[in-house]
């Protein structure tokens, strides 16, 4: 990893699941590259949301995918399938107060 985003992406096994992640922070790569490619956030909505991080977290980030693009697309898959798995075993609790109320 070049020193400018080693300063700015760390990887710890045992936290975050392993996963590139800001330095110092708690959001990943792939964070970023969510908020920016599929919700449309630019860098500075980003720090608008999330102001602990640095305009140049937010570059190391995307440099950081684009250099990882595969590895990264895996991981958010990955996640999306957990969330759905997850969500298809877990029953909603409003939704299972609305059954009752409409069966009442």
């Amino acid at each position: 990893m070049e020193k400018v985003i080693s300063e700015h992406i760390e990887i710890t096994p045992g936290f975050c699941g392993g996963k590139p992640r800001i330095a110092g922070h708690r959001i990943k790569v792939q964070d970023i590259v969510i908020w920016s490619e599929e919700m449309g956030m630019s860098p500075d909505e980003i720090l608008y949301h999330y102001p602990s991080i640095t305009l140049s977290d937010v570059y190391a980030a995307l440099a950081y995918y684009h250099d990882n693009r595969e590895e990264i697309r895996l991981q958010i898959r990955e996640d999306e399938a957990f969330a759905t798995e997850m969500a298809s075993k877990t029953p909603s609790l409003l939704q299972e107060k609305l059954k009752s109320r409409r069966n009442a």
